[in-house]
C-alpha cells in the first residue's frame, strides 16, 4: 500500500513540468502527506481537455456513498482489481489522474519484528507522476467534494526488499493515455500500472517519526544515522531536478 508521500517541490514547477493551464494553485510543501489530507492532482477538464492542477483531498469518496466516513480507507486502488472493484471501475473509465509526488515512505519488518520507515524517490530527482483516480462527491447540503486514490501495483525487486507493493509511477510517455487525451483501451490502461526498473529508485532509512502525522518538516528525508539497512536500501537522497 501507500500510506504517506511527499510533495515539497513549488506548485509553479510543477505545473510547468506537467503542463498544466489553469491558473497555479497556493498549495503548502508537505513531507508527510497523510490519509484525509490535501495535495496536488493533474486531471484533464472535462469540458476543455486541458491539464488542470488542483488540491483534492486523499480517500477516494465514490459518487453513490451516503457520506464521507469511509473515504480513510479507500487512499489506494489496486491495479489488478482497479477496474473491477465497484469503488474504483467508474472512476478508472471516466476520471484517471496523475499524482505527484517527490517520493513515498514505507514500513519494513525485520526478523525481529521491529520496524523501520523508509523514503523512497526517484533517483534522478524528477517528480513521480502516480497513476490515480479521483471523484466528484455532492453532499446533502450541495457542496462538492473532490477526491483521489492512489493505485498501486507489486514492487520491483529493490522496493520488495521493504514492501511488496508500491505506487504506480507512470512514465511521460504514457500520461496522455492516462489522462483521457489520447485514445486507450481498458485493457491498454491496465498494462500502464507496472512498477518502475529498480534501478531508476533511491531508497533510505528515515525517522520513525514520520509514522506520526504532526510530524512534518525537511528533516525527515535525512538519512537515520542509526539504521543499519542492506546495501540496496542506504542511496543517498536526491535532491529534486530543477
Amino acid at each position: 500500500m501507500c500510506g504517506r508521500f511527499f510533495l515539497q517541490r513549488d506548485p509553479a514547477g510543477l505545473a510547468r513540468y506537467f503542463g498544466s493551464a489553469n491558473a497555479t494553485p497556493n498549495h503548502p510543501a508537505s513531507w508527510n502527506v497523510a490519509p484525509t489530507q490535501t495535495s496536488l492532482v493533474l486531471r484533464r477538464h472535462p469540458e476543455t481537455g486541458a491539464r488542470h492542477l488542483d488540491p483534492l483531498r486523499w480517500g477516494l469518496v465514490p459518487r453513490w456513498a451516503k457520506d464521507t466516513k469511509d473515504a480513510a480507507k479507500l487512499i489506494n486502488a489496486r491495479a489488478d482489481t482497479v477496474a473491477e472493484k465497484p469503488s474504483f471501475r467508474d472512476a478508472f473509465l471516466k476520471r484517471r489522474c496523475l499524482v505527484p509526488m517527490d517520493g513515498f515512505y514505507e514500513w519494513r519488518k525485520d526478523e525481529q519484528g521491529s520496524r523501520q520507515a523508509y523514503a523512497a524517490a526517484l533517483a534522478n530527482g524528477e517528480p513521480m507522476a502516480v497513476a490515480g483516480l479521483w471523484e466528484g462527491w455532492k453532499s446533502p447540503e450541495g457542496e462538492w467534494l473532490r477526491t483521489f486514490a492512489v493505485i498501486t501495483t507489486d514492487a520491483n525487486e529493490k522496493q520488495a526488499l521493504v514492501h511488496p507493493r508500491m505506487p504506480a509511477i507512470l512514465p511521460p510517455e504514457t500520461w496522455d493515455a492516462w489522462l483521457g487525451e489520447e485514445p486507450a483501451e481498458p485493457e491498454e490502461l491496465l498494462e500502464l500500472l507496472l512498477p518502475c526498473p529498480a534501478e531508476e529508485l533511491a531508497i533510505w532509512p528515515v525517522d520513525n517519526r514520520v509514522g506520526k502525522v504532526a510530524e512534518n518538516d525537511p528533516k525527515l528525508l535525512r538519512r537515520d544515522s542509526l539504521a543499519t539497512p542492506p546495501p540496496e536500501l542506504d542511496d543517498t537522497p536526491p535532491s529534486p531536478a530543477g
